[in-house]
């Protein structure tokens, strides 16, 4: 059958799994998945799959179909995955070992909720399914914090790391103001700036932080960056910046991934770039080199880098929240409708007032590709963000706190 077709259910058991960075709602469409089967007379059990594929290998279940309600609102209000999550990117042999526990446990439904990597993988299962004759429906759900997911407005998982963000840069401006001096802030994003973005929704008047942000869309030259800072400072006194963790060169080499020494990698070559301080104390290592003593005396510079605790942070978006359930419910909904296989996107529909919906979308035209930050977001200096991104977020992050001045 041709992807993306229907035929109607099959009878046969489902899994779903969690892969990838952990979020502050990926819980939330875990239980919106569970929750859209049951009841389905299709389906026999529901299982979850301790930390993804590897759980499936490793035949670690956890039999979800009757589980009460009340547990289920509470995983789904918890962050961090509630099976565990993991990065392995299955190969042919991999996958072989896979089809031989979803044929021992009569599996025909497989979702796995992830990012681009993730949906690679569910493709990969997807294909090697049809190829070797045994009919699996497989769904991806998506999840990411960097908000890199093609044929998305914005993903699940994304608008609470964005609030997270926000909020620290909202506190640590302010901490920039009292104390003057240069604070470097490393954010997550590997490849797109979405998320280091989110640091300059609550700066309110033009002395505010961050007075730059820079992220991986646009070249980083790093005396360029001394020009930036040194103006700040002339202007202000005081500068604050974010700083994404893709940040590249002009040959599209990652900035953090040059100065990390003997870097890890993950199973899908990626860099661990979240693990290390290295780019910000590099980085503010080279202005207390190259900044123009003020009074003689070098400017006081600290960096300090976000890190994993961007990603699930107990006070997520309600509008994230709402999302991502809906998400998973919508995932079960195609596999109730007889479709085949796809990847589930959110369509923004109303900017103000905010709505939103779902819609289901080839796994070919997500899986291993990226979304990067449109023009229209980025400044034109290439060292900021423009009004239509912090209009373009602000629905999406929920009430903030607000700020007292004297």
């Amino acid at each position: 059958m041709n992807a993306g077709s229907s035929s109607g259910p099959i009878k046969g058991n489902a899994v779903v799994a969690q892969s990838g960075g952990p979020t502050a709602v990926i819980n939330q469409s875990l239980v919106g998945v569970v929750e859209g089967l049951q009841g389905m007379n299709e389906i026999g059990k529901i299982y979850g799959a301790r930390h993804g594929v590897r759980g499936m290998v490793a035949k670690d279940f956890v039999d979800l179909s009757n589980t009460p309600q009340e547990t289920l609102d509470l995983v789904a209000g918890t962050p961090s995955a509630g099976l565990g999550s993991t990065r392995d990117k299955p190969d042919a042999d991999y996958c072989a070992r896979i089809f031989a526990t979803l044929r021992d446990l009569d599996i025909r439904y497989f979702f796995y909720i992830g990012g681009n990597d993730s949906s690679d993988t569910c493709r990969i299962v997807n294909e090697l399914s049809n190829q070797s004759g045994y009919e699996l429906r497989c769904f991806h759900v998506p999840k990411t914090v960097d908000n890199d997911l093609m044929e998305n407005d914005h993903t699940p998982g994304y608008a609470s790391a964005a609030r997270y963000v926000a909020m620290a840069f909202m506190g640590d401006n302010l901490d920039n103001a009292s104390i003057p001096g240069v604070k470097i802030n490393v954010v997550m994003g590997r490849h797109a700036g979405f998320l280091t973005g989110a640091a300059a929704l609550m700066r309110g008047r033009e002395q505010d932080g961050p007075h730059y942000v820079y992220v991986p869309e646009r070249t980083f030259s790093l005396e360029k960056f001394v020009t930036d800072v040194d103006q700040a400072m002339s202007k202000h006194g005081r500068c604050q910046i974010a700083v994404s963790e893709g940040i590249q060169d002009e040959d599209g080499t990652a900035i953090g991934a040059k100065l990390i020494e003997n870097a890890q990698t993950d199973a899908h070559g990626n860099v661990q770039l979240s693990g290390s301080g290295a780019l910000g104390d590099q980085l503010a290592s080279l202005l207390k080199e190259k900044l123009k003593p003020v009074g003689g005396k070098v400017p006081r510079v600290r960096a300090d880098t976000l890190g994993y605790a961007q990603r699930c942070w107990p006070d997520p978006s309600p509008v994230d929240q709402q999302e991502a359930r809906q998400a998973g419910r919508f995932a079960a909904g195609l596999a109730k409708s007889g479709d085949l296989d796809g990847s589930i996107a959110i369509v923004r529909t109303s900017n103000d007032p905010y709505k939103s919906g779902m819609k289901r979308v080839d796994l070919s035209a997500v899986a291993a590709k990226t979304r990067h930050m449109p023009d229209e977001f980025i400044a034109k200096s290439g060292n900021n963000v423009t009004d239509a991104f912090r209009d373009w977020l602000r629905p999406l992050v929920g009430p903030m706190p607000k700020v007292g001045r004297l």
